[in-house]
């Protein structure tokens, strides 16, 4: 009983403590510190990862390494209540490189495996078989374009997030979010529609990356 009287206290002090006084904790090395950003914010990642990778398995990977590399970098934060953006960005990173790396292998015709967290998967149980397979063409579409395009696209429209949020994630301007956004949106209009979609250009982007 005592064990779990002290686990619940200590949940409680993390649910009343910021995430300023927990990454102040963490950079010092205390593992409950780390542990506690960990519970808070993993899901949130889980949840962004997967949908924008279409897998789960892959998703829990790097939100892994999301925070392997946030406590490696956690004491250049500047602004330790701002984790959660900080995060996203790391993870968005993440995810990009890991969307190159699987559109390699479908080029050189090497499978990654079954996509079980893709929008059309991922639809309630209650939706109707047409509805399905319009989402499975969204799908479909967003795998013509590149990682930037469809990150962007996917954090807009089905994150929910803020283009400003949008922009923070994605390392790049409102303007570049906005762009990406638009191009994304033509390609799954037109293939939804079942028209020809644009040529995918990813040129353009690849300056404006940011690092984690």
């Amino acid at each position: 009983m005592g064990v779990l009287v002290s686990h619940t206290v200590l949940l409680q002090s993390a649910d009343a403590a910021g995430d300023a006084q927990l990454v102040a904790r963490a950079i010092e090395g205390d593992r409950w510190g780390r542990e506690m950003l960990y519970r808070r914010h993993a899901a949130y990642l889980l949840a962004i990862a997967a949908r924008l990778l279409g897998n789960r398995n892959e998703g829990e990977e790097i939100v892994q390494d999301t925070f392997v590399t946030a406590f490696e970098q956690l004491s250049a934060l500047r602004e330790p209540a701002a984790l959660r953006g900080w995060l996203a960005q790391i993870t968005v990173s993440l995810v990009r490189r890991r969307l190159r790396k699987a559109r390699l292998l479908r080029m050189l015709g090497l499978d990654r495996g079954a996509d079980d967290a893709t929008l059309a998967a991922l639809a309630a149980p209650g939706t109707h078989a047409d509805q399905r397979a319009e989402l499975a063409l969204v799908d479909r579409a967003l795998g013509m374009v590149s990682a930037n395009v469809r990150i962007a696209w996917m954090l807009r429209m089905v994150e929910g997030l803020e283009l400003a949020e949008v922009a923070s994630s994605c390392g790049c301007s409102l303007a570049t979010v906005k762009r990406r956004i638009a191009a994304a949106e033509s390609v799954v209009r037109a293939h939804v529609g079942g028209a020809k979609t644009p040529d995918d250009d990813d040129g353009d982007d690849a300056a404006e990356e940011v690092a984690p």
